[in-house]
């Protein structure tokens, strides 16, 4: 029980700083409105490594259902546990989103703009583009499990491991949080996207569970090849598992491109439709 509380605390904590500090620069009363990217991105950095420092040694700090998948795939974690700990990571984050509004609880009904209330909680593309959204929550999150596995992989010491995390997270969010919000982390997205949803904010307008799919699959493909890709380079296993993610990879963003091809072939024939009658 003690690892799943710590996975649900861990996300709690994740959610309740870096969901706060995007609380902070879009609610124009907040004393820290328009606090910029930057700040952004060294707060969502800090509060990993916090979190890691504090529950590493009880639960892995794995705060995110992708990693949770990752680690039971390759051989690393017991499947048995796999279902637990994505609930309490859901769930943390979903306590997290609530600790959130509670905390700005009389600024929300300030600014107007729904958008910029929902994506305190969850991600949002800039340009809605499915398969370049679901391909760059991929690819990013492949290149951030990479990375972190190499820490474990080379020698490095253990108890800079966090930090190192923190400035991996810095430097995603710097680099490519503008296209997608950059969720990473299924928990992250989903559960204060749930906690938008229940919660009586002002004027908060739709929680986008359309676009919602993204946040959830892209990051825990991504993460699953990666990290079958490094054991196949570190370890030389290659074996299923590898072919059957890589398999599932190019069939995903096939049925994805298909999917929007029929979707704009539809939206066109809607509108000359519309222009004929």
């Amino acid at each position: 029980m003690s690892v799943y509380l710590a996975e649900f605390i861990g996300v709690a904590m994740l959610i309740f700083f870096g969901c706060g500090v995007l609380a902070g620069n879009s609610l124009k009363t907040s004393g820290s409105y328009q606090a910029g990217n930057v700040a952004i991105n060294i707060a969502w950095g800090c509060t990993v490594a916090m979190v890691i420092y504090c529950l590493g040694d009880i639960s892995g700090a794995h705060i995110n259902p992708a990693v949770t998948i990752m680690q039971a795939v390759r051989g690393n974690f017991e499947w048995s546990l796999v279902p637990g700990y994505i609930l309490a990571q859901i769930a943390g984050g979903m306590f997290g989103g609530l600790l959130v509004y509670l905390q700005f609880i009389n600024h929300w009904e300030k600014t107007d703009d729904p958008q910029a209330k929902l994506t305190i909680f969850a991600t949002a593309p800039t340009i809605r583009n499915n398969l370049a959204n679901f391909f760059s929550e991929y690819i990013v999150t492949f290149a951030l499990v990479f990375c972190i596995l190499g820490l474990d992989t080379n020698t490095f010491p253990s108890g800079l491991k966090p930090l190192a995390v923190g400035c991996l997270i810095f430097l995603v969010g710097t680099s490519f949080g503008g296209v997608t919000g950059a969720a990473l982390n299924p928990a992250r997205d989903l559960g204060p996207r749930l906690a938008h949803l229940l919660l009586p904010i002002p004027g908060k307008g739709s929680s986008d569970f359309k676009y919602a799919w993204i946040p959830v699959v892209a990051p825990i493909m991504g993460a699953v090849t990666s990290g079958l890709i490094h054991l196949a380079l570190y370890d030389g296993i290659v074996d299923y598992r590898l072919y059957t993610m890589i398999g599932l990879t190019i069939g995903t963003f096939v049925g994805i491109k298909l999917v929007s091809k029929n979707e704009n072939e539809e939206s066109i024939a809607s509108e000359l439709i519309d222009e004929i009658a």
